[in-house]
């Protein structure tokens, strides 16, 4: 009866304007049947509504490749088996959707570019000429990577996340010159479609599009490897031309039964590997089929590189999954660098000490270790299995850094990554905030203050001059000696007590950072916090409120009433349970927007930001498809909506009301929206229409 429940709720869905979250709730991973598939797959690739595009083709076969396009057309028809009338079909519609993709996109086909293959299930679905079309179009643009070529960036990411995730077998293959592209590029260009039966195929795309991550292609390919690498690397003795083709071959095991675990492998292995090169490379790897340039950031690069922005995120995260990536830091420049300048939980192994005295840097590696071990099992937020190898951002220090990297992956070491932009790069994330949230910096005697002489005056403070008038009386340089004896004193005394200082420092720069009083992006009108319980936090009600949006730096943001969570309006909606599709569906919802509430405690939870006609409603997900009101705020109670400067999906909604020149801030939410300008707009536009209803009135 289960079984026929979970259909009876995907076809109930797919009547009605489902989305693919929808889906992906309903289905929770089972096979998609036949008869739904097409409607599943339209919703998930956002085409189910999009026009007849081939309205516009001319029915005229003229491209200067023309017949080289139809005769590949007939070659892999044939290869299928079909009847005689079917091959004509089939081919027919290969040729027309091809040649009108390549009029319209204006590209150029080339055999084995893995278009027909990618083409084929999606005949099988039987549906309009125009339909598989649009479904062609939207899987190359949104999951097939740009530069599927030889050398090209889709192979050097990939090389690196083999790399991150099993050294060993990388080197291996890194030995033999068997690249990426040799193996894996029919993979990427037709989403295993040139590899695999059909109904591995169908079963994989199922799974696949209702994911909506285009980089799990990465991942699927990435288990393949690691499933047999017992036998790739038992092969080290066979030539160059066996092993590539063995592994070129090794989707054409995979059964229909084995797809879900290999789809879980796959997302699995996903969260264990650091992300923000997914962001900082989309744009380069998916979009509009137009090849980009090779990104230094992944040709050139000796590891996986991560962001400041993922490495501060996860030093602030309150209580991450099991299997989350965790950052244990290593800081990597010279001695005379970290003393005047460094985060609290980086443990400090000068690069220097591997030229200069080889035996110290050996001591001070298994140091690492031993103390990566200890703060894993002390559960501490500085420790993590995951190696994040942090230089300067300077390359005259930073060849050495690289030495330091190099040592560790030929020593076959997992998850080995490195700071993009080193400490300068730490230094510009926390700008003016860098004194409370860099232990010991000095400005004076900071290189990256120093090579910027107007961010020096601007920091040469009151407390700057205290902190470095004690420091300046010893610059001499310490004996290397002692810099070997001393490496991990100052770490281990301070990373148990510090780990949670600098936790708090963190997430307070991330969630609450503190706007200076004399800024020049400072706003005109004051900002003043009081509990929503006084008295004179009540008797504006009849006044319009001042609405703004400020794209600067927050204020702080501690609430009015000292706790560490919002208070809803209406306290009966406290516990209010509603079913989310049904809330949803309400007359007055006007949209809707997945997000994440940030309490001012660090906690996050996964929940929905929905605009109504009149308010503004935050349902926290409490799975099956319930969720709690968390908050209900009239739309005319909003007076400003800010966002972070340097992340702008973090927006703040402040509820409060005007006296003269003052806002007096009563409450405020805070929320995690991914695309956040669409939501601020939409959110911004409907107050201005309840500020004007409310004149009207």
């Amino acid at each position: 009866m289960d079984d026929n429940l979970w259909l009876m709720e995907l076809e109930s869905a797919l009547l009605d304007d489902c989305t693919v979250n929808d889906i992906y709730s309903i289905c929770n991973g089972k096979t998609i049947p036949e008869t739904l598939r097409p409607d599943v797959w339209q919703v998930c690739l956002d085409v189910r509504h999009k026009s007849d595009q081939l309205v516009s083709f001319n029915e005229i076969f003229d491209l200067p490749f023309q017949r080289q396009l139809r005769g590949d057309c007939e070659a892999v028809v044939k290869r299928l088996g079909n009847d005689d009338e079917d091959k004509v079909s089939v081919v027919s519609d290969l040729e027309s959707i091809l040649t009108f993709y390549c009029k319209n996109r204006s590209l150029k086909y080339e055999q084995g570019n893995g278009w027909i293959e990618l083409l084929l299930p999606l005949l099988s679905l039987k549906l309009r000429r125009s339909d598989t079309y649009n479904l062609f179009e939207a899987i190359r643009d949104a999951y097939i990577p740009k530069g599927c070529v030889k050398q090209g960036n889709v192979f050097h990411l990939f090389r690196l996340l083999i790399l991150y995730h099993d050294p060993e077998l990388c080197s291996m293959l890194d030995t033999k010159r068997i690249t990426p592209d040799l193996y894996s590029q029919s993979w990427f260009q037709s989403l295993f479609g040139a590899t695999c039966t059909l109904p591995v195929v169908l079963s994989m795309w199922d799974l696949y599009f209702q994911q909506a991550d285009p980089y799990l292609v990465f991942y699927l390919s990435l288990i393949m490897l690691v499933n047999v690498r017992d036998k790739i690397l038992a092969m080290k003795d066979e030539s160059k031309e066996k092993i590539v083709e063995y592994l070129s071959n090794m989707p054409c095991a995979l059964e229909p039964d084995d797809v879900v675990d290999f789809c879980s492998l796959a997302q699995y292995y996903a969260m264990k590997t650091p992300s923000s090169f997914k962001t900082d490379l989309l744009q380069t790897l998916f979009g509009a089929h137009v090849d980009s340039p090779l990104d230094p950031i992944v040709a050139q690069a000796l590891c996986l590189p991560v962001s400041v922005y993922e490495l501060v995120d996860n030093a602030s995260m309150e209580t991450p999954h099991p299997e989350a990536v965790r950052f244990f830091l290593v800081d990597c420049r010279p001695a005379e660098q970290y003393n005047v300048g460094h985060l609290s939980t980086a443990f400090h192994l000068d690069s220097n000490l591997m030229l200069q005295e080889p035996v110290a840097f050996a001591t001070a590696v298994q140091g690492l270790l031993r103390a990566q071990r200890q703060s894993i099992e002390a559960n501490s937020n500085a420790g993590g299995e995951h190696l994040c190898f942090m230089g300067s951002g300077r390359d005259e220090e930073d060849q050495y850094t690289h030495m330091v990297v190099a040592s560790f992956l030929q020593k076959n070491t997992n998850y080995v990554s490195l700071l993009t932009g080193g400490y300068a790069a730490i230094h510009e994330y926390f700008g003016d905030h860098m004194i409370d949230c860099l232990e010991d910096h000095d400005v004076h005697r900071c290189l990256v203050c120093c090579g910027n002489s107007s961010h020096a005056r601007n920091n040469n403070t009151a407390k700057n001059s205290s902190n470095t008038s004690a420091q300046t009386s010893s610059t001499s340089q310490t004996p290397q000696a002692k810099i070997t004896a001393d490496l991990f004193s100052k770490w281990g005394a301070s990373l148990k007590s510090k780990s949670a200082e600098v936790k708090g420092k963190l997430f307070e720069y991330i969630v609450n950072p503190a706007t200076s009083a004399n800024s020049v992006n400072a706003p005109n009108v004051v900002e003043k916090h009081v509990s929503a319980s006084e008295k004179n936090g009540r008797r504006y009600r009849n006044v319009a409120p001042v609405f703004s949006i400020d794209d600067e730096s927050e204020e702080p943001a501690h609430s009015p009433t000292g706790e560490a969570e919002s208070v809803p309006v209406d306290e009966t909606d406290a516990k209010e349970i509603v079913q989310l599709q049904a809330f949803l569906k309400q007359p007055d919802v006007i949209t809707s927007f997945r997000c994440q509430e940030v309490q001012l405690n660090g906690r996050m939870f996964d929940s929905h930001l929905i605009v109504t006609k009149t308010h503004l409603v935050v349902l926290r997900d409490l799975g099956k498809g319930q969720s709690q009101v968390i908050v209900r705020r009239h739309l005319s109670s909003i007076v400003k909506i800010t966002a972070k400067r340097r992340h702008r999906d973090l927006i703040t909604f402040k509820y409060g009301v005007p006296d003269g020149e003052t806002l007096l801030i009563t409450d405020m939410d805070r929320f995690l929206i991914p695309n956040a300008s669409n939501a601020t707009e939409i959110v911004s536009r409907h107050i201005v229409q309840q500020l004007e209803n409310s004149k009207n009135a």
